[in-house]
């Protein structure tokens, strides 16, 4: 007859050894583009898959930097994508402060319109925005691209931004307000903080969809010394030599370390905003 606390024991070692399958299987394909961008052709094209880059090359990564276009492109998927999320995190929060604090006529009706942009299909709209950008001269152009990514992404961001603002109790900001605080002070100094994991949220999903996108991308960016990241690794695809899965990979490689380094530097925050309180007790 088993221990009780054996039994106890036993639904937390199955829920880690879960979490551990599940995280090797999202972390595996990771791996295995690092370890591809560090092979060289042969075994890359091999029918034998080779598990690790030990006696690897670096000739993937001097490819990828011949040329410089890579850092072209770097340079205006850093501008474009960085535009993209302050523009949408100031409109988003100012829509989200005036539908969870305010009654105006017409605010369902605003929400109901949200949702509805969010269900057209990116593709549906390709025709209208080109000829909108032709006509204001700004194909080609990162301003050009950092307006069609923030009308892509401020929907999703202000309904998210929302749901944040709608759980702060007002009545915060009115006990402030109490204690000597204006409104603005009030809001600065106690609502303000406690949005702080929301903008954190939707800061990073702006700057991960504006930073992958590639499908607006195509149509906005046709120069090829406009190229953003995405667009650029299609240079390593030939319909006559075929793609070359080692620049590719290492192409990849080096567009994700950006988003590595933008989410370790506000994962703190994020964690420090959802755990502390406003209200102890």
């Amino acid at each position: 007859m088993s221990h009780p606390s054996t039994r106890r024991r036993l639904p937390k070692v199955a829920a880690d050894l879960a979490g551990l399958v599940v995280f090797a299987v999202c972390a595996f394909p990771v791996y295995w583009m690092v370890n591809t961008s560090l092979l060289p052709r042969n075994e890359i094209r091999s029918a034998d898959p080779t598990w690790h880059p030990f006696g690897g090359t670096l000739a993937n990564y001097r490819r990828v930097f011949s040329g410089g276009a890579f850092f072209d492109a770097l340079g205006t998927s850093l501008l474009v994508t960085l535009a993209t999320v302050l523009i949408a995190l100031t409109f988003a929060f100012l829509a989200a402060l005036a539908v969870s604090r305010f009654r105006f006529r017409g605010r369902r009706s605003f929400i109901v319109t949200l949702l509805l942009v969010q269900m057209i299909p990116v593709e549906g709209l390709f025709i209208s925005q080109y000829k909108m950008l032709e006509t204001m001269e700004l194909l080609n152009t990162a301003v050009g691209l950092t307006l069609v990514y923030v009308a892509t992404v401020l929907p999703f961001t202000v309904w998210t931004l929302r749901g944040f603002v709608a759980g702060v109790p007002y009545e915060l900001e009115e006990a402030a307000m109490v204690d000597g605080c204006s409104r603005f002070q009030a809001f600065l100094r106690v609502t303000f903080p406690l949005l702080s994991p929301g903008l954190v949220a939707t800061g990073v999903f702006g700057f991960i969809q504006a930073w992958n996108e590639f499908t607006l991308a195509v149509v906005v960016m046709t120069r090829e010394d406009k190229r953003t990241l995405p667009l650029w690794l299609s240079i390593f695809t030939d319909a006559n030599r075929g793609t070359d899965w080692g620049a590719v990979m290492a192409g990849s490689t080096l567009i994700a370390i950006p988003v590595v380094l933008f989410f370790l530097a506000v994962q703190g925050r994020m964690v420090a905003g959802l755990t502390a309180g406003a209200v102890k007790g």
